[in-house]
Formats: C-alpha cells, sequence, structure tokens
C-alpha cells in the first residue's frame, strides 16, 4: 500500500499542555463586562481553576498528570483518517482527512474538557457539578467525568431534546445522573418560564442559566461549562494539537480546516493550534479555517459582533462575540448542539478579524444529512447529526477543488458520532 489510509498516534506523543491562543492574537481580547456585579458572582459558579485559566496569558498550560490519565482511559490520542472512500465517490482530486472525536466513551470530542473540569472540581472540594446540555453530548460527558470521580452530576437539557431522545437520557442516567428537562420545576428561572407556558421547549440559553442559578444556590455545587469561554476551547485543544502532528507525520499542510459550530468548542479545538502557528508565521501557507452552522443559529453568518448574555436570564457576565441576542427565538432542528445565539469570543474575534470565515446550510438539514448518508455509504462511520454539517462543507469543498482541477488538502473534524441520533436520520430521509 502507498497510499496513507490512517495515521494514527503513540500513548507518548499525547499533547503534555493544552495551547492557549490568546498571547498570540494581534491584540486583547475584549475582557467581560462586569455590571452588577456578575463577574464576582463567577467564583461562586466556575469551577477556580478554570477561572484562572480563563484570563491566562501563558501561551502553554500543563495538563495535569491524572488528567493525562484520564486521556489514556478515554481513548487518546485520537486518529487520523484520509477519506478515500468519499475522495473516489465524488471523483475529486481534493486530499481528505477527518479526525475521529466520535471515538470517546460518550461518542463525542465533549470528553476532552467534562474530564478537566470536574478534576478540577474535584480537586476543589466539590461534592457536585451541574450544567446544561443541547443535544445531550455534553450532559453525558458531564455524566461520564463525574461517575469517574466519584462526584453526583445535575444536567439541565433543552426540554425538546430531552423529549426526542430517550436513549441519551438513559445513558446519562447509567453514569448516574440526574436529568432534568429544561425549563425545570427545580430552579425558579424555570419555574417562571412555565408559569408562562407549561409547554415551553428550551433553549440552551435557559438551560445555561438554571445551571447557574443552581450553582449559586448550593456551596457544595460549582458548575462545568460546555462551550464558549477560553478554558473550554483551552481544553480542547488537545484535538488539534493532535491533527498537527499527525499532519507532520504524512507531510502535509492543509488548505481548508473545517468543524461544525454551535458555541465554538470543537471548532476552536480542532483549528486554533493551526490559527496559532499561522499567527506566529510558522505557515506560509494562506489557510481557510471554515465554520459550519445551522442557518436555524447562524451566529457567525448573521449575528452581529457585540456584548451580549451567554445565557437568558442574564446571570453572567456580558461577553463580545457574534451574537444573535440572548433572547433571539430559534426553529427546531435535530443538530440540537449547534442551536445556540452566541459564539465564542475567540472565534468571534477571529472571524471579525477574517481569519475564520462561515458558511449556513437551510434549517430543514436535508441538505447536510445527505452529506452524511454519502459518508456513511462511502466512509462507513455515522457522524452525529451536528458533524454532518462539518461533512457538508467538507464535501462542497471537494467539489469546488473538483470544478477547479485543484489538489487541495482538506481537512475536517468529526466532533461525534450518530448513533444515538439515528431517529433524526430517519425522519429528515425518510428511510
Amino acid at each position: 500500500m502507498n497510499r496513507i489510509i490512517q495515521v494514527s498516534l503513540k500513548v507518548e506523543d499525547l499533547p503534555r499542555y493544552w495551547y492557549n491562543i490568546l498571547p498570540d492574537l494581534p491584540e486583547k481580547l475584549p475582557e467581560p463586562l462586569n455590571e452588577d456585579g456578575r463577574l464576582e458572582k463567577l467564583k461562586d459558579i466556575i469551577i477556580p481553576e478554570c477561572l484562572r485559566q480563563e484570563y491566562s496569558t501563558e501561551r502553554w498550560i500543563k495538563i495535569p498528570d491524572e488528567v493525562l490519565e484520564l486521556y489514556m482511559r478515554a481513548g487518546r490520542p485520537r486518529p487520523l483518517h484520509r477519506a478515500v472512500g468519499l475522495e473516489k465517490k465524488l471523483k475529486t482530486p481534493a486530499r481528505l482527512y477527518y479526525k475521529r472525536e466520535d471515538l470517546s466513551p460518550t461518542g463525542s470530542h465533549k470528553v476532552n474538557t467534562a474530564l478537566a473540569q470536574v478534576y478540577y472540581a474535584a480537586e476543589a472540594g466539590y461534592s457536585r457539578v451541574v450544567t446544561e446540555t443541547g443535544a445531550g453530548q455534553w450532559g453525558t460527558a458531564v455524566a461520564y467525568a463525574a461517575s469517574l470521580m466519584n462526584l453526583r452530576s445535575t444536567i439541565y437539557w433543552v426540554r425538546e431534546a430531552y423529549e426526542w431522545k430517550p436513549e441519551r437520557r438513559r445513558f446519562m442516567k447509567l453514569y448516574g445522573a440526574e436529568v432534568l428537562a429544561s425549563p425545570s420545576e427545580k430552579t425558579e428561572f424555570g419555574r417562571s418560564l412555565l408559569k408562562q407556558n407549561p409547554d415551553h421547549k428550551g433553549t440552551l440559553g435557559i438551560a445555561i442559566s438554571e445551571a447557574a442559578e443552581d450553582a449559586l444556590k448550593n456551596d457544595d455545587t460549582i458548575y462545568p461549562v460546555g462551550s464558549v469561554l477560553n478554558y473550554v476551547l483551552l481544553h480542547q485543544t488537545v484535538i488539534g494539537l493532535e491533527t498537527i502532528k499527525q499532519l507532520e507525520i504524512i507531510d502535509e499542510v492543509p488548505d481548508i480546516m473545517i468543524a461544525c459550530l454551535g458555541g465554538g468548542s470543537n471548532f476552536g479545538g480542532f483549528t486554533l493550534p493551526m490559527i496559532g502557528k499561522m499567527l506566529r508565521g510558522e505557515i506560509e501557507k494562506k489557510i481557510r479555517f471554515i465554520a459550519a452552522q445551522s442557518e436555524a443559529a447562524p451566529n457567525l453568518v448573521k449575528g452581529v459582533y457585540q456584548y451580549d448574555f451567554p445565557d437568558t436570564a442574564k446571570i453572567l457576565p456580558r461577553i463580545k462575540g457574534y451574537t444573535l441576542t440572548h433572547d433571539y427565538v430559534m426553529p427546531t432542528i435535530w443538530a440540537e448542539g449547534l442551536r445556540y445565539h452566541m459564539a465564542s469570543p475567540i472565534i468571534s474575534y477571529l472571524k471579525h478579524r477574517g481569519i475564520v470565515e462561515a458558511v449556513a446550510y437551510p434549517a430543514d438539514e436535508r441538505a447536510v444529512f445527505e452529506a452524511a448518508r454519502m459518508f456513511v455509504q462511502a466512509e462507513g462511520f455515522l457522524p452525529a447529526p451536528e458533524s454532518s454539517y462539518a461533512v457538508r462543507a467538507m464535501i462542497d469543498e471537494a467539489l469546488k477543488a473538483k470544478e477547479k482541477g485543484e489538489e487541495k488538502v482538506i481537512v475536517a473534524n468529526i466532533s461525534g458520532h450518530g448513533f444515538l441520533d439515528l431517529e433524526a436520520y430517519s425522519r429528515v430521509l425518510n428511510i
């Protein structure tokens, strides 16, 4: 065989440090606003070590040995695959690669930061963690991490997804989690919304508010955050750091890197290490970084770059990013993990500077699910609905390369598997 089909790393190749892009940005990232003491409240909501990392100016932050061991137990490092079947089906001269974050114990990239945050929570003496979840992948990751570290966990899950994903709900409960449909009766904010509308289907912003309120009211409880914040993207850079090593092994430099984006954790984790190399002048090639979104929540495509609240109840401080506004009403989609009103401050800044670009696909999701069907038939792996957006964008770019006769190198991140999302595929594709 003279073709590279899979690039695997040894355990010794696992990154020992997370990469922090903040020191490499052309200017200082806009800071959160401290209105009505909201910044002071964060110390009662956010894990102390994570708050320190949020504002760190160190380029490299050491991964604790205990977290490295947890990463190994979770199957890191993860392989990079050449999409030879998809290349053949598309008849494209482009070389296509995809990173396999779907191989984690819970089926997504979310464990990379869940393990780190819950470890820090346990070290700080907390006995319970509470969080939000949209598609369910983040909630499952926190439940998994909490079970490994003998902490109790409560998950506020957007009601719409909670109702259509009973198997993922059971998965979280198997890890010992308390799983609540959001808005819930457990918080004042949840009760207020249900009083107005007993059939409220919820949003990620509402679930974030409920988790923050819960953490504020219980001294034994702290809140691991699933996306958007700097330290979440920091922990996810293990993805991009591994990918850089794997591409170096096969002497490839990407022309395009693609990942789906709701808040920005998987996109940031995948692209930031390479963006950092570009910002430091270590790569001469101009690489395109494409975020694939839904028209249901096109924060980078149609949002405004301004300060806004990351949660609906306005408990958390306002941060600067591309936003559709915290009270924006989003249509229902199957890729619930992309249905969020605001993009990460780091990704938003890079988009504002023209370093990152974005594309949004129709909310009926037919185009992205057709791409997933082509991918599963060509490659054999079933991506999560969210990851299907990245697959769609990869296929579109491969077809453009075919039209122009260009040998582009396109690398995408498969952020999760779709084994617990077959109902979505069945409904959209009529199978």
